[in-house]
């Protein structure tokens, strides 16, 4: 991950929060996913985002949030909310129709936390790091068919890396 960036993480009133300070990028995106199926195991269902510190977002880190969202839809009263989006990381989500798949919201219904901690980095090989990439993608064509065009390439390219590798 980019020294640049980092997950912030906490939980408070049954509500698990992340602030992504810097870029959400393939290089982040895994924590994401490892850290919200973590509280998942623990019983938590209700997450938010909040973006008010991120700079912009890769087509990986947002097929993770997708990815998330599913795993969340799949719980009874599962929920992801993005809050603080700037314009141009909105218009991304929505421009790959993410703002239907969870709930996008111009600003936090709670205060967050006063004590967030920087979440840890799983460290990828390349191979897992081709894995977690292809399946945000497939969530991406998963949330919205269209997307299919824009990321069949990158697909194509990704399974055959793993087929090959």
């Amino acid at each position: 991950m980019s020294k640049s960036s980092s997950i912030l993480v906490g939980s408070e009133n049954g509500i698990v929060w992340m602030k992504l300070k810097g870029r959400g990028t393939f290089e982040n995106s895994k924590c994401v996913k490892d850290f919200v199926q973590r509280m998942i195991s623990k019983g938590h269902n209700e997450f938010v985002l909040d973006l008010e510190k991120c700079e912009l977002m890769d087509s990986t880190f947002m097929g993770t949030l997708a990815s998330v969202a599913f795993s969340l839809r799949d719980l009874e009263r599962g929920l992801l909310r993005v809050v603080r989006a700037n314009t141009r990381n909105f218009s991304l989500l929505e421009g790959l129709g993410l703002d239907h798949l969870f709930q996008v919201e111009p600003e936090p219904f709670a205060p967050l936390p006063p004590a967030l901690q920087k979440a840890g980095m799983p460290g990828l090989g390349p191979e897992e790091q081709r894995i977690a990439i292809l399946e945000a993608h497939e969530a991406l064509i998963d949330a919205d068919p269209r997307n299919a065009v824009r990321f069949q390439d990158v697909i194509e390219y990704l399974r055959q890396e793993i087929t090959e590798g």
